[in-house]
């Protein structure tokens, strides 16, 4: 069965998926078959641009939470925000192709590294030390 073919999916009695196909047919699988067979599929997507700024935005803020930073509004459109330390500007940090990215001015080099924490610590910021 190709994706295409199917109209609309649901469950009945909390039991039985059923899938209503294009062509008018239908078919039924139990909930639990059903789940594990869709759980085996999703396993094998590529990420979705959702799941990848859920993804980004977790590892940024426990970065931050490290530095004792805190971060602006995310683009999520690109990836990108600004990051704080008690209200002052510390710089931009954001993730592309290349990697996660960093920069001190609006218009600057980045630096580029594999981690939140890494492109944050290149800024010059030194980890926040518990009192």
């Amino acid at each position: 069965m190709k994706p295409e073919s199917v109209r609309t999916i649901w469950i009945e009695g909390g039991i039985t998926v059923w899938v209503q196909l294009k062509n008018g047919g239908r078919l039924a699988f139990d909930r639990n078959w059903f789940a594990t067979r869709v759980a085996e599929v999703k396993a094998t997507l590529p990420e979705t641009p959702r799941e990848r700024n859920q993804r980004l935005e977790s590892e940024l803020k426990e970065a931050c939470t490290l530095f004792g930073l805190y971060h602006g509004e995310i683009d999520y459109l690109v990836f990108s925000t600004k990051v704080y330390r008690h209200g002052h500007l510390v710089g931009f940090v954001g993730c592309n192709a290349e990697g996660w990215y960093a920069r001190k001015r609006q218009y600057g080099l980045n630096r580029v590294a594999p981690s939140a924490e890494q492109v944050i610590a290149s800024l010059g910021v030194r980890a926040a030390v518990a009192a």
